[in-house]
């Protein structure tokens, strides 16, 4: 594929603001991490017993009143993330050079502004003939559909070009980079405000929880005695457009996907999906398996998914690759794990800077040598991100320097 230059990225997670935010606690290994103090209370009128990666300072953000119509958590995180960084006026520069209507939105989310629609619920009132509805203050049909993100950052960015949500569990915002480099290449668009946002809500607490796979204790990617997940949130985006001669930065060389389907909840037992996806990247990056110095894992801490994401990258890759899950340090950020985990992997190529994994203690014997618990620093030269959905949904992104 031809290369797309990135021109800004950004991400606001548990771990702060922006990509310093983000690179300070990689390098000082401090995790994000803290007791469930957010959603609805059990029984013993204690919220789930878990640790979650929750931003600070969300429900204190106001939006512009030309946005009130949009308002709900999601969307005030996905206003606080797209602050950061030099952002927005990395938007206007694309809008100018190339229009407004030629810049492209594609938002990655998983359950999007749902935490909304559960409020909704809670606040039945009577309407026409006694009938239950929606409050007044809450009954705007935009919050309560799974676009109303991609839609939201659209008006509140003011980019005039195709406009699209990308909804694929895990991979959400992985795949946006995906679509935007398809939407560029057909000539629908000259650039790509690509991102994801994703905010914890009582759904998404127990929902995970009724999987069984939320851990109570804080997340153990790759680790021997690993049990499960941590839940988390993050906004986070990246200005794509054409890379030209003379470029010298950050590019997205490479995209892969594939959707195995084998299960709805639990990965391809000999990570069919996952191979899929990592060759395809290699190949529309042009580059050998052997080039890549770091690999950001899906890595969720789930004892299912880490083994056979570590099997699937012994099989491709050398032992010489760093490759590590950050989960820990965020939790998992489900429809924002692919933008903000690409963020660390461009951070990786920017500063020299291979996280490995917080929280574990004891690799498991199954897993390769590819898998590192220590952090590095090193000069490389590609690096890599994988993000798997449920469903067999996959996407594996390859990151480079301008040639």
């Amino acid at each position: 594929m031809a290369p797309l230059a990135i021109r800004a990225f950004t991400a606001t997670t548990a771990l702060g603001r922006g990509v310093e935010a983000q690179h300070r606690a990689l390098v000082e290994r401090r995790s994000g991490l803290r007791r469930n103090d957010f959603g609805p209370v059990g029984e013993d009128g204690a919220p789930l017993p878990c640790w979650i990666g929750r931003v600070d300072g969300v429900e204190d953000v106001a939006l512009p009143a030309a946005l009130e119509r949009w308002d709900c958590r999601n969307n005030r995180l996905a206003w606080l993330a797209l602050q950061q960084d030099g952002l927005p006026e990395a938007i206007a520069g694309a809008a100018a050079r190339h229009g407004a209507e030629r810049v492209a939105v594609v938002i990655g989310t998983s359950t999007s502004s749902i935490g909304e629609t559960e409020e909704a619920y809670t606040r039945l009132a009577d309407g026409i003939d006694g009938v239950q509805a929606f409050a007044a203050d809450i009954a705007r049909p935009i919050v309560h559909t799974v676009h109303a993100t991609g839609d939201f950052v659209q008006h509140a960015t003011g980019l005039r070009g195709p406009c699209a949500t990308v909804a694929t569990a895990c991979s959400s915002s992985a795949k946006v980079f995906a679509q935007a480099a398809r939407l560029i290449e057909a000539g629908l668009a000259d650039a790509a405000l690509v991102g994801g946002v994703d905010t914890l809500c009582g759904s998404v607490l127990y929902g995970f929880n009724s999987l069984q796979l939320v851990s109570a204790e804080p997340c153990r990617p790759f680790d021997a005695g690993r049990d499960g997940l941590s839940l988390g949130e993050a906004g986070g985006y990246a200005l794509v457009e054409r890379a030209g001669d003379s470029d010298t930065g950050l590019q997205l060389r490479g995209y892969g996907e594939s959707s195995d389907a084998h299960h709805m909840s639990t990965p391809h037992p000999e990570g069919l999906g996952a191979r899929l996806a990592m060759r395809d990247a290699l190949a529309r990056a042009g580059i050998d398996a052997d080039a890549v110095g770091y690999l950001n894992l899906h890595g969720t801490a789930t004892p299912a998914n880490d083994s056979v994401e570590a099997a699937a990258v012994a099989s491709l890759f050398p032992a010489s690759l760093h490759a590590s899950s950050t989960k820990g340090w965020t939790g998992h950020t489900l429809g924002a794990a692919g933008i903000v985990e690409s963020v660390i992997a461009l951070l990786a190529l920017q500063r020299g800077t291979l996280p490995g994994i917080l929280g574990s203690a004891v690799p498991d014997p199954a897993c390769g040598p590819q898998i590192r618990f220590d952090n590095a620093a090193a000069d490389v030269g590609f690096a890599m991100n994988n993000s798997f959905g449920f469903g067999g949904n996959n996407c594996s992104l390859v990151f480079g320097r301008a040639a």
